[in-house]
């Protein structure tokens, strides 16, 4: 079965969402790593530099487990919109179109405006995240996040207590699901239909609602490949993130007719 749904844009494109088996997602991580494969340089190039972007958060965090929770959570919430450049990569290798890396990055051109209020949407969610954190490990847990000196120059004598860290995490695994639930399709549908950054949201929350158990398998697929990437010092995110970012377009061309 699938539920049609209509884009406002001056096209009028209708939109069909389809329902996928439980364990359609081992597919897309298939079809994610064939693209990876395939494409070789431009992709591992992507993953080198979302690999950086983890190793700058991972030392800006360092000084705190505090801010250690708040930069792999981070990582995990602004995903969506790092995976732009490989989500265009495989639209390229299925259309049989050049497949440098400049070229990966035309959809940010070409659509700038759904992008740049997506990654909005992105933004006012990780800050509604650190502000709600922190009012519920002080209200809640009565354990204070870190100081500005903490932060700017690190304080080995102070540690976080298990209530912190857990709470913490708990607060940032919400805010992980919403900017999942709003963001499964969103980033291949700007830049396969040009769709707007609302449109893009209504249809990935819309995917997810059809389709919950495939997309917890799915969910957890990410954060359990994100885990390794971070175990292994970011190295292995090198080739995880292109690995993802692949697979998301092929989530998004089996979700969508």
């Amino acid at each position: 079965m699938a539920t049609s749904i209509s884009l406002g844009s001056q096209k009028w494109q209708h939109v069909t969402v389809r329902h996928v088996p439980l364990l359609r997602p081992i597919r897309w991580l298939q079809a994610g790593w064939d693209d990876l494969r395939h494409i070789g340089a431009p992709s591992l190039g992507h993953g080198a530099l979302i690999a950086m972007l983890g190793a700058v958060l991972l030392a800006f965090g360092s000084s705190h487990p505090y801010l250690i929770a708040a930069a792999v959570s981070g990582y995990l919430l602004i995903g969506p919109i790092m995976a732009t450049g490989l989500c265009e990569l495989s639209r390229r290798r299925r259309a049989h179109e050049p497949l440098g890396f400049n070229e990966s990055l035309q959809p940010i051109s070409s659509n700038p405006h759904a992008f740049i209020r997506f990654g909005t949407v992105l933004a006012v969610i990780v800050i509604v995240w650190f502000v709600a954190s922190e009012v519920m490990l002080r209200t809640i847990l009565h354990t204070p996040g870190p100081s500005l000196d903490e932060v700017v120059w690190g304080n080995i004598v102070t540690e976080a207590n298990r209530a912190q860290v857990i709470g913490y995490l708990a607060s940032g695994a919400l805010l992980a699901a919403a900017v999942f639930t709003l963001s499964v399709v969103a980033v291949p549908m700007m830049i396969d239909w040009n769709a707007s950054a609302s449109e893009a949201i209504v249809t990935s929350a819309r995917s997810m609602l059809r389709n919950i158990p495939a997309m917890l398998v799915w969910g957890a697929l990410i954060v359990a490949l994100t885990a390794i990437g971070f175990l292994t010092m970011l190295i292995g995110m090198i080739v995880i993130a292109p690995l993802l970012g692949h697979a998301t377009w092929h989530a998004y061309r089996d979700l969508i007719e």
